[in-house]
């Protein structure tokens, strides 16, 4: 199904009406081709909220199949759909969200060989991956083809997000940040997660891409961390590190 044109522009009618946005920032945004690795909690929310501001397409990487813990912060997802790809029912949620709006499936580990079959296509990537691995997988991949990378990430009341790049020559990388890490600090499933807290990233996340998409400034290099708890947030920027294996 197709939306009508005249519907489109309704639809469309709020960012048409902001003078940062307007036409030309809604029609760069309805061009735009974004890979989002990882479809968890955070994907969920900046996933619905591309498809909803009619991104032109949005490629959608995760191997995972959903289980009953999903629930209860994977909105996207329902007791029906446990035992499904993820990719496959987010794919769906999508398109009764915006028709227009075309969204790749990809069921596939992302590994070094993998991201280097889509990703020089994209003009951005967002990842919401919930391990170290794979976020220095995906940091080094847009580091080496030169793309903007929103980094967002959730564990038990706090949040954080952060977007690097393009130009890494003089900017930071995700690996300037987390150079040594301790791989059971992200696990939720040990430490927990408040279920509010990925949808809160993954609306910040959404937030800089879709000004990325529509030639609006953002701040890159600084790593934005939000507590629950205290509903509190602050931003801290972030060094190049001179010895970083990436992107130095």
């Amino acid at each position: 199904m197709t939306v009508p044109a005249d519907r489109r522009l309704t639809r469309d009618a709020r960012h048409l009406a902001l003078p940062q946005v307007g036409a030309e920032g809604q029609a760069r945004i309805a061009r735009g081709r974004v890979l989002l690795v990882g479809a968890v909690g955070t994907g969920n929310s900046v996933a619905a909220y591309l498809a909803a501001a009619g991104i032109g397409e949005l490629v959608v990487a995760d191997f995972d199949r959903i289980d009953e813990t999903n629930l209860g912060r994977q909105f996207l997802f329902g007791p029906d759909d446990i035992g499904l790809h993820k990719v496959a029912v987010l794919a769906r949620r999508l398109n009764a969200i915006n028709p227009d709006a075309r969204v790749t499936e990809t069921q596939l580990r992302i590994d070094d060989e993998s991201i280097e079959s889509f990703i020089g296509d994209v003009d951005l990537v967002l990842d919401g991956s919930d391990n170290f691995r794979t976020r220095f997988t995906v940091s080094d991949a847009c580091v080496r083809h030169g793309k903007s990378l929103v980094v967002g990430s959730a564990i038990r009341l706090e949040g954080q997000i952060a977007t690097f790049g393009p130009d890494y020559a003089t900017s930071p990388c995700y690996r300037c940040v987390y150079a040594d890490t301790d791989e059971s600090l992200d696990d939720c499933t040990g430490n927990g997660v408040f279920s509010p807290v990925p949808g809160v990233v993954g609306t910040l996340m959404a937030v800089d891409a879709l000004k990325l998409l529509a030639g609006l400034p953002v701040q890159r290099g600084h790593l934005t961390l939000f507590d629950a708890l205290s509903s509190e947030f602050r931003s801290i920027r972030i060094g190049k590190k001179a010895d970083c294996p990436s992107c130095s």
